[in-house]
């Protein structure tokens, strides 16, 4: 007797093992492994061009998993799925849940349709420690400050669940589908030598992720509550986009640190994913986190609009060097370090009085991390208008932070050649050294660097009064 034969529907849970809707799709039949590359979707933001190229590269790694049986379609998701339904006698779909408001939406609407067709829909939580439902204050209502939120709410909620292991009969089913695609075919890799450039810093994967994971164990975490800041030295995890694609998730990674006996740098590690967990909660409860204010006294802000500044900051030329150092960062890795992140966040919205929606799209563009729920909330905090945000009068002053954060210069100068020979005591501020000390490192401003875009000190009063008319207008 035929095994009936079902889908899993792969998204951003790129991965075989912890994978719970891979897992009860293999228990139930013979498994069509589906990914579908979604076009036109209403309401929904393209992936960037750091993502598409992390996604291209781990679906491959996905498809080596499946031993070459990855179904790739694009377009409609819910036409496509209705479509393999009827026409392989399909029994039921599964898939992992996602989070992005029009994805909640269309995911509710597939589900209410197969459902109406007989067809049974089996949904999971594949990505989250705790679903955002679960994690509530004692009225019902949604935590709006990160303390309580984890202290309180995550960690007196349930434990999170034991990792899964790989499905143990995984009975796939390849069918002969005339509209399935090559990954090539999905065009996803940037052609530009920037793309192979920022492949290169990383390797994609389920496997890799795994790797990652436990070279953080052994050799980052031991001091995390303090090295985390310091960009020069390797105590952050990179585990980022293995988690926002899936290739491993938040569960195996809980795990394992309760495997290790408990640290202050653990429970700081915990607490950042708690944070993301947070910005889930954030996005969940209001979906239009990545345009608009939470705090909507910031909807009377006096934004400038300059497009010079912004074009500066992209491309790590302000002036500034712990500002373009992290900038320069980005572009060629694809990532940037988190105090960096802050840092540069600080400079475009106080000192450059730039929209953060504009940070906000750069770094989703540039970013193999761009993450809608991280992202937003992040930038959000950053710019003072989010929930449990920084307050606005915290200022970050980019020469103080290179200063204490880069003592020695190795970060900045290893994305500033051009200041490779500045003093430590000037490299941070090389408008304030003399020319005999510029002359000695062969630095002309202006020329092998550049002038500061703006003044660090007026830039910061201009910030604060344009904040103060937030109050009265």
């Amino acid at each position: 007797m035929a095994l009936p034969t079902v889908i899993h529907w792969f998204r951003q849970d790129l991965r075989l093992s912890d994978n719970p809707a891979l897992t009860a799709a293999c228990e139930a039949g013979q498994v069509i492994a589906l990914y579908i590359l979604t076009d036109g979707e209403e309401n929904a933001r393209e992936l960037g061009g750091a993502s598409k190229n992390w996604l291209h590269q781990s679906l491959e790694s996905l498809n080596e998993s499946l031993k070459g049986h990855l179904l790739i379609m694009r377009g409609d998701a819910r036409q496509i799925i209705k479509q393999l339904v009827a026409e392989y006698s399909i029994t039921g779909v599964f898939w992992n849940r996602c989070y992005e408001p029009w994805r909640v939406e269309h995911d509710a609407q597939l589900k209410t349709e197969l459902e109406e067709q007989g067809v049974p829909v089996s949904c999971f939580n594949a990505s989250l420690l705790w679903e955002p439902r679960q994690v509530r204050k004692p009225d019902g209502g949604p935590y709006k400050v990160f303390t309580p939120f984890y202290r309180k709410g995550c960690l007196q909620a349930a434990e999170p669940r034991r990792p899964l292991p790989v499905p143990e009969q995984m009975k796939l089913h390849s069918p002969d589908e005339k509209n399935a695609f090559s990954l090539d075919d999905l065009n996803l890799l940037d052609r530009r030598p920037w793309s192979s450039r920022v492949s290169s810093k990383w390797e994609h994967g389920e496997q890799a992720a795994q790797n990652r994971l436990y070279a953080f164990l052994d050799h980052g975490l031991s001091n995390y509550k303090e090295g985390r800041n310091f960009p020069a030295l390797s105590h952050t995890s990179r585990l980022s986009p293995h988690l926002h694609w899936g290739e491993i998730s938040p569960n195996q990674i809980w795990w394992a640190l309760g495997m290790l006996e408990e640290t202050r740098d653990i429970d700081h590690f915990r607490s950042e994913l708690g944070w993301r967990e947070f910005s889930y909660s954030l996005l969940m409860n209001n979906p239009t986190l990545p345009k608009v204010n939470l705090n909507t006294k910031f909807d009377r802000f006096p934004w400038v609009s300059n497009r010079e500044q912004l074009r500066a900051w992209q491309r790590g030329q302000t002036g500034i060097p712990i500002v373009d150092a992290g900038m320069r960062e980005l572009w060629q890795t694809g990532y940037m370090h988190n105090r960096l992140r802050m840092i540069t966040g600080s400079f475009l919205v106080k000192n450059l009085l730039l929209d953060w929606r504009l940070g906000e799209q750069w770094f989703w563009d540039c970013l193999v991390d761009a993450d809608l729920a991280n992202n937003s909330a992040s930038w959000q905090w950053i710019a003072g208008c989010g929930a449990d945000a920084a307050p606005y009068f915290r200022i970050f002053n980019p020469v103080l932070q290179g200063e204490k954060f880069d003592t020695r210069g190795e970060y900045t100068r290893r994305y500033l050649p051009e200041l490779n020979a500045m003093p430590d005591n000037y490299l941070f501020k090389p408008w304030e050294a003399p020319q005999e000390v510029l002359q000695r490192a062969g630095v002309l401003l202006g020329e092998d660097y550049p002038h500061p875009i703006v003044d660090l000190k007026k830039s910061r009063d201009e910030a604060m009064r344009a904040f103060q008319s937030t109050k009265t207008s």
